[in-house]
């Protein structure tokens, strides 16, 4: 592939993956959370099923411990986590998604089905699926964290 090509499709990539981005969280506003941005969402996908410590929060939006603080208490104040016992270690608290983070989590599914429902007007269901496939085999493993 030619240094043009390979840059064509790099920003071909990046630029589906942001509108991805804001179209989910349109949709999100949409269904009535206007309080939230991308980022929340990049949080609420570490934070379900099982909630995470601000230090696994931080690990996995690559962020430092005092901003992934200032997220959680962001969230926390709008409701849609909460500070629980951590169940294995006394001195950390557990920050867990409420019903109203679930429901925006929810909301957030429901986006994205859209999104790539419009995709597949466009380009065929059998296209989406294979270019599901082929970026599941090239995409990293582990985090999906924004572009700060």
């Amino acid at each position: 592939m030619h240094n043009s090509d390979a840059l064509a499709l790099s920003a071909a990539l990046l630029a589906a993956a942001g509108d991805l981005t804001q179209r989910i969280n349109d949709g999100v506003v949409a269904r009535g959370f206007t309080d939230v941005r991308p980022a929340h969402g990049f949080a609420f996908a570490r934070l379900a099923p099982d909630g995470a410590t601000v230090t696994d929060l931080a690990a996995h939006l690559g962020v430092t411990k005092q901003a992934a603080s200032q997220l959680v208490d962001e969230i926390v104040r709008k409701g849609y986590a909460e500070r629980t016992r951590h169940p294995e270690d006394a001195r950390a608290r557990l920050i867990v998604l409420t019903e109203r983070g679930w429901a925006c989590t929810r909301a957030a599914e429901e986006a994205a089905a859209e999104v790539v429902g419009g995709w597949g007007e466009l380009l065929g269901e059998g296209e989406v699926r294979a270019l599901r496939d082929h970026l599941a085999r090239i995409a990293p493993r582990g985090p999906i964290r924004p572009a700060w």
